[in-house]
């Protein structure tokens, strides 16, 4: 007996001073910051209480017989034990739910009334249980006898253990692997040590078990080295995928703010790249003056985000202000001061922001440079949440096969001669709608899907010119737009020659079109592609003349075949004699160059007059045809 009261002894001292040990520690690594920070300690100062209590009892317990006085000093360790051991439940269970961020959840407020209400109730009983005897009482041999509250105290713990294995199951997506695990080394050793105390009742090993698995969470989950950004003590990207998945996937209701700065290249040009991280260094320490350290992150360079939660310094208008006016200020870099310009995006989640990729594809890709203004907000936010939408309607649509090929026709100058049609991709979307290329073509250079974008069209053209056999209706040339990074990737020439020779089309149907804007910067690079695809037998136009920079060079030095002339210019002619003068001078010096031209934007009978008496060779718009689908265009060559 008196070597079961010594291991006794020393469990519940081992579990004491391994949690002081661990509450210095976190005290050193100022880790206190968090509501979840402080509910672990408590944890630890409740385990330490009660292994002070059992070290206390089993210390004084071989004396209760001899002494009055060991029987009033194991008493109230044992009354301390009762109540700091009736909380360890519901805090290790409030501890989980904010571990899990289901605390955060408005649909969960009301029930943790419920869950206070019955951690109030069994306290309570652990607290007046000497003037009620309810939950345990010591007899006239001082025995100690357990009494109907204790059950009650142990239900009640039962039922905080379940809520927590339920909030740890629904949010184990968002929990990283060390997380689930460190948590679940808690409730594993735990368990251990209660059943180890119920078969061997006089082991007190259950506090030891709690200790070694508190310590395993704090090492694990505790631990937010990893969590941190080295740079600037900030949390870091990894730590806000985890914290806002988490939210994300319990609905919390909160707000964002990102911040960029928008001019670090002339900076780091004048300064050396040291004074860029200066910057965000500093940028950070002022964040850290009007937000809490602990939901601040850096989640890339020159990017911070900060999460403000409903009801808790929810002002985030004020708080993008308060940042906005700062910013409007010069910022002191050891020796100099530079002036730095920020844009700032505020979103709604999950009322504006339902996922975490639209998250993160709106601080880290949307375009707010140009923005007139330095806070987007509220409805200026639909542009950048709309690019998340089509980007990833572009990539269904690849895979789902939603894009279509309409034909716009085009028709020689007499007006009635259908000579050809350009080929214009849209794409269908379940919930968008009909989706033109101004819209999806720049996200899909931007994510590098246009490749597969043009492939489909030129293929699409290919079988129709083979399936309809349309160089038997004398159709003249099918137009293709062309993305410019096509003609900049390497192999782009072997890559269309071979797709189109598969196919069996004789390539002189085939009109690749690319717009002024871009030829008048990148000609010289694109024109060895276009000089060797022309000899093969491709055709070549440029589109949107007079759109652009009007680079003469360009548009003389480049090996086309057709300039198609942009319907502003038309609409122009008719407005003013300016406008007309300038269309008459254009197609004259086009014809002098020795190129064909197509003039688009034709609506009305008088536009055709004025074309035919100008000598243009080609004519398109909507007199004629709107865009129609395949079917539709057929029907036109019968």
């Amino acid at each position: 007996m008196e070597e079961l009261y010594n291991l006794s002894f020393a469990l519940a001292a081992a579990a004491m001073f391994i949690c002081l040990a661990n509450i210095c520690f976190i005290s050193v690594q100022d880790r206190m910051g968090k509501t979840q920070n402080r509910l672990f300690v408590l944890l630890l100062i409740t385990v330490a209480v009660n292994g002070a209590s059992n070290t206390i009892s089993a210390f004084f317990s071989p004396y209760r017989q001899v002494s009055e006085n060991a029987v009033l000093y194991s008493e109230i360790a044992r009354y301390f034990y009762f109540v700091f051991h009736t909380a360890l439940a519901p805090l290790f269970f409030f501890y989980v739910s904010h571990v899990c961020g289901a605390v955060f959840r408005s649909s969960q407020k009301k029930r943790y009334i419920i869950y206070f209400v019955v951690f109030a109730i069994t306290e309570t009983m652990a607290i007046i249980n000497p003037l009620t005897k309810w939950v345990y009482y010591i007899d006239a041999d001082l025995q100690f006898r357990r009494n109907w509250g204790e059950m009650l105290i142990y239900l009640a713990a039962a039922f905080y253990l379940a809520m927590s294995l339920r909030y740890l199951t629904s949010s184990w997506s968002s929990l990283t692997v060390k997380r689930r695990t460190g948590i679940l080394m808690f409730a594993s050793f735990s368990i251990a040590g209660i059943i180890i105390q119920l078969i061997f009742s006089k082991v007190k090993v259950e506090l030891f078990a709690e200790a070694i698995g508190l310590t395993g969470v704090m090492m694990i989950v505790e631990n937010e080295d990893d969590r941190l950004d080295s740079e600037t003590g900030l949390y870091n990207r990894k730590a806000f995928i985890m914290d806002l998945g988490s939210y994300i996937i319990h609905q919390v209701h909160l707000h964002a703010l990102c911040l960029r700065i928008n001019t670090p290249e002339i900076i780091t040009r004048k300064r050396g790249a040291d004074s860029m991280e200066l910057v965000e260094k500093k940028v950070s320490e002022f964040l850290e003056t009007v937000h809490e350290k602990y939901n601040i992150y850096r989640i890339g360079r020159r990017t911070f985000v900060l999460l403000v939660f409903e009801g808790k310094n929810s002002n985030v208008s004020g708080l993008a202000e308060k940042i906005n006016e700062r910013f409007k200020k010069p910022w002191q870099l050891v020796d100099n001061f530079v002036l730095l310009s920020s844009s700032i995006i505020i979103a709604d989640i999950p009322e504006q922001v339902k996922s975490l990729n639209e998250a993160l594809y709106m601080f880290d890709y949307a375009k707010t440079s140009g923005e007139n203004k330095s806070i987007i907000a509220g409805d200026d936010l639909e542009l950048i949440l709309r690019d998340s939408a089509v980007e990833k309607s572009i990539a269904h649509g690849l895979a789902e096969g939603l894009f279509e090929v309409y034909y716009q026709p085009i028709y020689l100058n007499d007006g009635k001669t259908l000579y050809g049609a350009e080929a214009l991709v849209r794409l269908h979307d379940d919930k968008m709608g009909m989706l033109f290329p101004d819209e999806f073509i720049p996200v899909a250079e931007s994510i590098g899907l246009i490749d597969a974008v043009d492939d489909h069209v030129l293929l699409d053209v290919c079988r129709t010119i083979n399936e309809e056999k349309l160089y038997d209706n004398k159709i003249g040339v099918i137009s293709i737009n062309l993305s410019v990074l096509q003609f900049m990737k390497p192999g782009f020439v072997e890559r269309i020659n071979g797709m189109v020779e598969e196919s069996g089309v004789d390539k002189k149907l085939i009109s690749f079109e690319v717009t002024e804007s871009v030829s008048a910067s990148s000609y010289e690079l694109m024109n060895d592609a276009i000089n060797e695809l022309k000899q093969d037998g491709f055709r070549f136009a440029m589109d949107d003349y007079g759109t652009g920079y009007s680079n003469m060079k360009a548009l003389a030095a480049m090996n086309l075949d057709c300039i198609k002339i942009d319907k502003s210019i038309l609409w122009e002619a008719e407005k003013s004699e300016i406008g007309k003068i300038l269309l008459e001078n254009n197609i004259r010096m086009i014809h002098q160059l020795k190129k064909k031209i197509l003039v688009e934007g034709v609506e009305t009978k008088a536009q055709i007059d004025l074309l035919q008496s100008l000598g243009v060779d080609y004519l398109q718009g909507f007199y004629f045809s709107k865009p129609v689908p395949k079917a539709e265009f057929l029907k036109m060559l019968v």
